[in-house]
């Protein structure tokens, strides 16, 4: 049903761009007064990270000068929605645009739109199964989840059972925050069970649930991982709901709820990004884009480990929101 309501999608992109193309009158970088103007479309807007990306987004723009547009889907499951949000944005004709994937693989076909049009494709957060974009501004999701994972095997000790509640498994950064975690225990603590990988879609209350019946079907379970804000806000709510005692939770991503639980000790530590670093890189990029300015493939924005003994840090107070 997913594939046939994503063709779906892709049917009414290709009508609405043949529209805006055959339209009469317009132009093909739609500027006003000189003005670039940069369509970002995000993977959510609900979780604090996203605000943060479209804060230093907007700094920037006002900086170099250029106009955002800024919008993602309630749910980081709605892919078709995002697909709609990709095809109107197009339709407003750009002079660049600036996309986050829910799905690696489903945009891909707009973007090629795009490219046709000579409107150039900036990728962050989550990078696409297409050479469309210019470069992608991220964080290197499989190196900063292998840095949980780390702190997760020193929490149990080398040895016992882990699981991990993942936001999905379509967009590149849930691959990547899963197989980097999976990857380093591999590597480097044999002794410790990784269980299968669960999907929650980055929402709290399906994320609790996960975690509920994780517990219930492994009363022995020592460490669970949330591989986004989401997730690790469910993992927290899921152990409460249960009553288990002693199991360490690593997070990633910020957030008031999770820097509150990092400090009451309900949660061991998390990886953040720097969103608003990653919000103003992605606008950078843009605007060397419309300059036609050669770019690297991917711009790294960085990622941190906190937990209580360096939470109120100037270095880590810099990269937390809430």
């Amino acid at each position: 049903m997913r594939t046939q309501r994503l063709a779906a999608a892709l049917v009414g992109a290709a009508l609405v761009l043949v529209t805006a193309a055959c339209g009469g009158g317009g132009t093909t970088n739609n500027a006003s007064g000189g003005q670039p103007y940069v369509a970002i479309v995000s993977k959510g807007f609900q979780h604090q990270f996203w605000q943060a990306v479209k804060k230093g987004a907007e700094q920037e723009a006002a900086k170099e000068n250029v106009r955002i547009t800024f919008e993602g889907p309630a749910s980081e499951s709605e892919i078709e929605n995002q697909i709609t949000m990709l095809t109107n944005a197009l339709g407003r004709q750009p002079s660049a645009l600036a996309f986050a994937a829910l799905d690696s693989k489903a945009a891909a076909p707009l973007l090629l739109q795009a490219k046709s049009r000579n409107i150039p494709v900036v990728a962050f957060d989550s990078g696409v199964d297409s050479d469309v974009p210019v470069t992608t501004a991220a964080t290197d999701n499989k190196a900063a989840a292998g840095e949980a994972a780390k702190h997760m095997a020193q929490a149990v000790g080398n040895t016992g059972k882990v699981a991990l509640v993942v936001h999905d498994q379509t967009s590149r950064t849930g691959a990547d925050r899963r197989d980097g975690f999976i990857a380093w225990m591999k590597a480097n603590a044999p002794g410790i069970q990784v269980l299968e990988p669960q999907y929650g879609g980055g929402d709290q209350a399906k994320s609790a649930d996960i975690t509920k019946a994780i517990i219930a079907a492994n009363p022995d379970i020592k460490g669970i991982y949330g591989a986004n804000e989401g997730s690790a806000i469910g993992v927290l709510r899921g152990i409460a709901e249960s009553g288990k005692q002693g199991i360490s939770v690593i997070g990633f991503d910020s957030g008031k709820a999770q820097i509150d639980a990092i400090k009451s000790g309900a949660m061991l530590g998390a990886v953040t990004q720097n969103p608003v670093g990653m919000g103003a890189q992605t606008v950078v990029a843009a605007v060397k884009a419309i300059k036609g300015e050669q770019q690297p493939k991917s711009i790294n924005s960085g990622y941190y480990w906190y937990d209580k003994s360096n939470i109120d840090s100037p270095e880590i107070a810099a990269v937390l929101y809430q």
